[in-house]
């Protein structure tokens, strides 16, 4: 090990290739967002909105040598009640700030909404949550 080098055998056991794309696929949208938000708020939201986290999810869960095509096809069908409550999230928070709610405040009254979604969805049986 070269003098100075910092040993963490935990980084090299657990990232590689394969666990760091995704996080720095993320980190480029981000830094897109920021960038674009100043020249076009359109563009940003187009950025901000594209359908980036599914497949990152994807990726992360069943990138490796364990996927599975049947445990796949669950986990897309899991995304689309969560797509729901997300689309209402979005309307929550468009209402709250209409109304004059501050952002923050819009943005956790939206989450409160949407948890609530998603319990109900649970509660329903069209999300299945496995122990």
């Amino acid at each position: 090990m070269p003098f100075g080098a910092l040993y963490m055998p935990f980084v090299e056991a657990s990232m590689n290739t394969q666990k760091a794309l995704p996080v720095i696929t993320s980190i480029a949208i981000i830094i897109g967002v920021a960038i674009l938000r100043d020249r076009s708020k359109t563009l940003a939201a187009i950025l901000a909105t594209m359908p980036i986290n599914i497949p990152l999810g994807l990726w992360v869960v069943f990138g490796g040598d364990n996927y599975d095509q049947d445990a796949a096809a669950l986990f897309v069908q899991a995304l689309l009640p969560g797509l729901l409550a997300t689309i209402v999230w979005v309307i929550v928070v468009y209402a709250l700030l209409r109304l004059g709610v501050t952002l923050w405040l819009s943005i956790l009254g939206a989450y409160a909404v949407w948890a609530a979604l998603v319990f109900a969805f649970i509660r329903i049986g069209w999300l299945v949550v496995h122990r």
